[in-house]
């Protein structure tokens, strides 16, 4: 899976700007968490190349970047957890999961449903 780091506070303005046209994924983690690296396994386990075609995905390393992840969990109004993945579609999050949660099958299928809401319904 191609991972984007997520390392500043911009970072936040382009992924609302690519949500305008798709749903983004934040994947929030602990490199210190064996939830957080089995959650990241289970996440990247069979992803493939053209996956990575249809959705960007940000990766959040929590203990390098905890500033950002404050910023996000305001931001997007989701009560900060990790691992943590977030799906936002038109500058809001539209699904989020925690710990034993995450897998592929899930976010694939959370992806495909919010690439569907082509209008922002606010």
């Amino acid at each position: 899976m191609h991972w984007e780091p997520l390392t500043g506070p911009a970072q936040l303005d382009t992924i609302d700007a690519a949500s305008q046209k798709g749903p983004v994924l934040i994947f929030k983690h602990s490199t210190r968490c064996g939830i957080s690296s089995t959650a990241l396994d289970r996440l990247e386990r069979g992803r493939s190349d053209k996956d990575d075609a249809h959705y960007p995905a940000f990766f959040l390393d929590l203990l390098r970047y905890r500033e950002v992840s404050n910023m996000v969990a305001e931001r997007y109004g989701a009560r900060h957890e990790s691992p943590q993945v977030l799906i936002i579609r038109h500058g809001r999050c539209v699904h989020h999961a925690s710990h034993l949660e995450i897998d592929r099958v899930r976010t694939w299928e959370a992806l495909m449903t919010a690439d569907r809401e082509q209008v922002d319904p606010r």
